[in-house]
């Protein structure tokens, strides 16, 4: 029987985080119930197992993260609308570290189709993405260097990768400075006429 006033919302909310001083990869159903005072079976009514609950952390961090996003974008097209993207991205990884190792967890597909949060992630990438005037297969491919542009530098920063004196803000805005670029000059596919 659940504990009176836990609820599987408080127990995600609580593993992330918990997620967020421990790391991701870390998180355990152990650690979870001793934050929440339980003992490990009382979390059970709640969530299936570690697998399950760091599944659900994922699509709740996924949804923290798109919310910044959107709002941060919202009213904003073009370069504009890429930078605002792309320092709240950043802000959210280095804010809260554990909910940003959740985002990059595999998720069984089903479970994405069903998430309302990852399709309003599509929407809102894809979205400012036709700013630039990009079509499929162009979004997908332009989608995937955000993604990689983004995770690595974040990464990298997190970890302190970057040991040259040079200031890392100054060199994250020249990266999206070349982004934008390499969006507004996008080799376009050519689609077989027909």
């Amino acid at each position: 029987m659940p504990r009176a006033g836990l609820t599987t919302d408080l127990v995600v909310a609580a593993a992330a985080d918990l997620a967020d001083e421990v790391g991701f990869e870390q998180l355990s159903v152990s650690a979870l119930a001793r934050r929440c005072g339980v003992r490990d079976a009382s979390l059970y009514a709640h969530v299936r197992n570690l697998q399950d609950l760091r599944t659900r952390v994922a699509l709740l961090a996924g949804g923290e993260l798109i919310d910044r996003i959107a709002v941060a974008v919202a009213g904003r097209s073009g370069k504009y609308a890429l930078t605002a993207f792309a320092d709240a991205y950043r802000a959210f990884a280095l804010e809260r570290p554990g909910r940003y190792a959740a985002t990059q967890a595999r998720i069984d597909q089903a479970l994405i189709a069903d998430s309302r949060a990852l399709r309003r992630t599509a929407e809102i990438t894809y979205g400012m993405l036709r700013g630039y005037g990009l079509a499929e297969p162009d979004l997908t491919d332009a989608v995937r260097l955000l993604r990689a542009t983004f995770h690595g530098y974040c990464a990298l920063e997190a970890t302190g990768g970057f040991g040259d004196p040079r200031e890392v803000d100054r060199s994250w805005e020249k990266a999206v400075a070349a982004l934008h670029l390499a969006l507004e000059n996008w080799p376009r596919e050519q689609t077989p006429a027909g």
